[in-house]
């Protein structure tokens, strides 16, 4: 009996995660703004205008390395900063 319970727990958690990964993955990219100034060091998304790419973030809540947020939400955490630069893709500045 015991390994029937826990086999239908684990089907359901699995199929619970699919459903959420479904979700996730139904959101456009206009449903996300890039938010500055709020980043941990090493946790940003992705070049900048003073790095190359993700995770090269030196220090906390640097005005240049930035996380995708969902839209909407950067001006409500203190310190965020919606960035609109060009410099912020995959790559940066090269440097």
């Amino acid at each position: 009996m015991t390994n029937s319970i826990n086999s239908k727990k684990i089907a359901i958690g699995a199929v619970t995660a699919m459903l959420a990964l479904g979700a996730i993955g139904t959101a456009s990219a206009a449903d996300f703004e890039k938010c500055a100034g709020i980043a941990a060091a090493g946790k940003n998304d992705c070049g900048t205008a003073v790095s190359s790419c993700a995770g090269t973030a030196t220090q906390d809540k640097d005005a240049h390395a930035w996380v995708l947020v969902p839209k909407g939400t950067c001006t409500k955490i203190a310190g965020g900063m919606v960035s609109n630069d060009p410099m912020n893709k995959h790559g940066g500045n090269g440097k």
